[in-house]
């Protein structure tokens, strides 16, 4: 445990259930606890929260020991805020009268302000507005506001979005980045959707039957070949890149990632911004020598750095972007015919046809 990490460890049985989870994270950023429903990804969090107890527990935030062997500390005594799926707002109360509960008289210096956190969700505009009249969407933001303003040290969000329709997750996510950007706060984040743990989180613990498989860096577990997410139906690696150029003929952004370029259709970006792009396993295909000619604009130069073979007769395979293999990772899922027609192998160079990019949008959201 170090003074800049979340550090838990918790071992035994709720009811019927057997928890065996241990893991380390930064106390910064988003942190998604990912896996199937009912692996325990909630059970962790309410130990952490303390509404749980297991004797033994261990946890520390940020070197602040929340419970060890011989201390617990309960949980109105832990600073937290915690955003459920359901919003849960108190009907009779003002949207601003909300955001108050539980925000304390006093603040520490540096500590969120009411002002800033309304500016963050956007939700100047229905402070004086009752719940009931408020949309799916809007009242998750209030609770999020809520949770903030209690002035926690760490902030648990068990599936927010999860009883949300797409149209309102859609309108949601780019409040989420805000915070991401705009805050030093940890944020443990619990979800079973792929696609919201690629555009909002930096660490991954992978969990299954109660049991932590892997915690790390996002970009890291994508690319484990070891790990059941490469070998997943919607396999995908998630790259950071930098906007370095913006054709506003084709409508093509050049972002770079280590070892290479992506032209991608986006609305005007602004060279220097940072864009998350997520690459589809398959949507990478492989070949020995560059293409003359050929629709797909995405062709980098790559290196096989390891492979794994599936039961269904296909290859997930590990690439290496650049010609030495050093860059950014591609994983690349082809058949078993391909891959022995090609003669395909680990330390081979090839090229990646990346036949499909999506953009993660961190845009500002409208107020």
């Amino acid at each position: 445990m170090t003074s800049n990490t979340v550090s838990v460890s918790f071992h035994g049985w709720l009811g019927r259930f057997e928890l065996n989870a241990q893991f380390e994270v930064p106390a910064r950023g988003v942190t998604a606890l990912f896996g199937p429903s009912g692996c325990g990804k909630t059970a962790v969090m309410r130990c952490i929260a303390g509404l749980n107890r297991l004797n033994g527990g261990f946890c520390a935030v940020a070197g602040d020991v929340w419970q060890d062997e011989k201390h617990f500390r309960p949980v109105h005594q832990r600073p937290i805020g915690y955003v459920f799926q359901e919003a849960s707002l108190f009907p009779h109360l003002s949207v601003r009268s909300n955001l108050m509960y539980g925000h304390p008289s006093k603040t520490a210096p540096g500590a969120i302000a009411f002002e800033e956190v309304v500016a963050l969700l956007g939700i100047d505009k229905l402070l004086e507005r009752s719940p009931r009249n408020l949309s799916g969407g809007e009242r998750q933001r209030v609770a999020i506001g809520r949770a903030l303003l209690t002035q926690p040290k760490l902030l648990l969000m068990d599936e927010p979005l999860s009883a949300l329709d797409q149209m309102t997750k859609d309108e949601i996510l780019p409040y989420l980045e805000r915070l991401h950007g705009a805050l030093e706060l940890p944020i443990l984040y619990i979800s079973h959707d792929m696609a919201e743990v690629q555009r909002l989180a930096d660490q991954l613990v992978l969990m299954r039957d109660g049991r932590v498989l892997a915690a790390g860096s996002l970009v890291d577990l994508q690319a484990d070949l070891s790990l059941p997410l490469a070998l997943s139906r919607d396999a995908a690696v998630s790259l950071d890149a930098m906007v370095v150029a913006q054709d506003a003929t084709d409508g093509l952004a050049t972002l770079e990632v280590v070892g290479g370029r992506f032209f991608v259709p986006a609305e005007p970006l602004q060279p220097g911004e940072s864009r998350r792009l997520r690459v589809l396993a398959d949507d990478v295909s492989l070949a020995r020598e560059q293409p003359s000619r050929s629709t797909i604009v995405n062709v980098l130069p790559a290196r096989i750095l390891s492979i794994r073979s599936q039961a269904d007769h296909r290859v997930t395979a590990l690439l290496g972007l650049g010609q030495d293999g050093a860059g950014a990772r591609l994983l690349s899922r082809v058949t078993e015919r391909s891959w022995n027609e090609l003669d395909l192998k680990p330390g081979l160079d090839v090229y990646a046809q990346v036949k499909g990019v999506a953009l993660v949008r961190r845009e500002e959201p409208s107020a």
